[in-house]
């Protein structure tokens, strides 16, 4: 099969496509032969060998942790996959050594669950690492509920578009900050779009006069520096970024698998409340071009990589 690789830590450039073998199977995995596999800013991090001093890495490495696909082997002590059922996921080990960058790869069940059936294979893909992430900081760290007013910083991004949905899901009103060309986008996804820059607070202000229940910061670069004037009394602040030095009591969003909140992400979608975009698919021989989108910092939503196969 083909799978994408890098032998050595740095950038796009040291991916290379290169043929290995398929997948071993023990009976309590589940191949599954992958159709799409969505990019995250983590992948860019562990490959720059930043994290180096926290997680082994052995080489070759493959990276990738979103999938969608197809089962092609559910192994004799599993239960509840078959062959032919498709499915997403976030497949993650404790080393950096195999990926979902790839055509074909074993994972243990519970990191996956069914894929939504009203979402094409790049939809799909960009769902799990995404979906956990901005659920997890939503739902969990600040606990928004129906009638919460709720700031997105980066409101246009990968866990940001989606943050904002779960948040209207949910009967928040959103305010959501990008750029100029992203507004439609953002007010698209149910949020009112604001401005980065030095009028943020005055922008805020005026749509919530008595300040935002709620901030999540998905975008870093100082979004938290405003915090102090634009929140409510009590308000709650999370981020994904690490931005705890910017504003006291802020709540670091640290993702984790979390089966029910996958499944929930699922129903979310298949209600019609919960839609990923996709700025852009390319092959999988294209990853390392994938990957200078990604660093770029300007796409919106997710990018994906395909499994292009032939017709038969």
């Amino acid at each position: 099969m083909k799978a994408v690789q890098y032998q050595s830590f740095g950038g796009p450039e040291v991916l290379e496509v290169v043929d290995v073998p398929d997948p071993k199977m023990f009976a309590d995995l589940v191949l599954v032969r992958i159709e799409a596999a969505a990019l995250n800013p983590a992948d860019l991090a562990f490959q720059s060998g930043a994290p180096d001093p926290l997680v082994d890495s052995f080489f070759p490495v493959t990276p990738g942790w979103d999938l969608a696909g197809v089962v092609e082997q559910a192994g004799a002590a599993t239960t509840g996959f078959r062959p032919g059922d498709e499915v997403i996921g976030y497949v993650r080990g404790q080393a950096m050594h195999y990926g979902t960058y790839a055509e074909k790869i074993s994972a243990e069940p519970r990191q996956l669950v069914r894929k939504p059936r009203n979402l094409s294979w790049a939809q799909a893909a960009g769902l799990p690492v995404a979906g956990l992430t901005a659920y997890q900081a939503i739902v969990h760290s600040l606990e928004v509920t129906a009638g919460d007013t709720v700031l997105v910083h980066g409101a246009a991004g990968g866990v940001g578009h989606l943050a904002v949905q779960i948040a209207v899901a949910r009967g928040a009103r959103v305010i959501g900050t990008g750029s100029e060309a992203s507004h439609a986008f953002i007010e698209s996804l149910g949020a009112t779009p604001v401005r980065y820059g030095d009028e943020l607070v005055e922008q805020v202000r005026k749509i919530a006069p008595d300040g935002v229940d709620a901030v999540l910061d998905t975008a870093g670069r100082g979004s938290l520096s405003t915090t102090q004037e634009i929140a409510a009394l009590g308000a709650r602040v999370a981020s994904i970024t690490r931005s705890t030095t910017e504003y006291a009591g802020t709540i670091d969003v640290y993702l984790h698998l979390d089966g029910d909140d996958l499944i929930r992400l699922v129903e979310l979608a298949e209600e019609g409340k919960l839609t990923v975009h996709v700025d852009r698919t390319f092959p999988l021989d294209q990853a390392a071009e994938a990957q200078q989108l990604l660093a770029g910092g300007h796409a919106r939503g997710k990018i994906v990589l395909e499994n292009r196969r032939e017709a038969a």
